[in-house]
């Protein structure tokens, strides 16, 4: 991990709760799971260090739908998302994003694309019938 800050305990086993899932939970969450480990570690402390890994590049912060949510892959990759429950998932299909020329950047200097599909996860799905 490098992320120009000195080692900590904390930050590396924040790191290794949030690459052991597979889901993208939001910085609550994450905490729940860390305080089982280090009982004392302060929801505060959680919110500083998923801050600065996603500052730094380490994992990828979601910010839409309303809370922020956490993932341990730091490479860019699309997403779906519930729009009842707010679950989010990883899309495991190559989806291919074209680039915009002068034009349509409209004067933007681009450093990136997120690709988000929304819909309605399976649990939300099967607990409504």
């Amino acid at each position: 991990m490098k992320i120009g800050q000195r080692r900590s305990k904390q930050r590396e086993l924040i790191l290794e709760e949030l690459r052991g899932l597979t889901c993208h939970p939001t910085a609550d969450e994450l905490y729940e799971l860390v305080r089982k480990r280090i009982s004392n570690i302060s929801l505060g402390t959680v919110y500083r260090n998923l801050e600065l890994l996603a500052a730094s590049g380490v994992i990828l912060k979601l910010e839409s739908g309303g809370k922020n949510r956490f993932d341990g892959t730091a490479e860019p990759h699309p997403h779906i998302r519930c729009t009842q429950c707010g679950r989010v998932d990883d899309v495991m299909q190559q989806v291919d994003v074209t680039t915009l020329d002068d034009k349509s950047s409209r004067g933007y200097d681009i450093k990136g694309c997120n690709i988000e599909y929304f819909g309605i996860c399976p649990d939300c799905m099967s607990s409504s019938h």
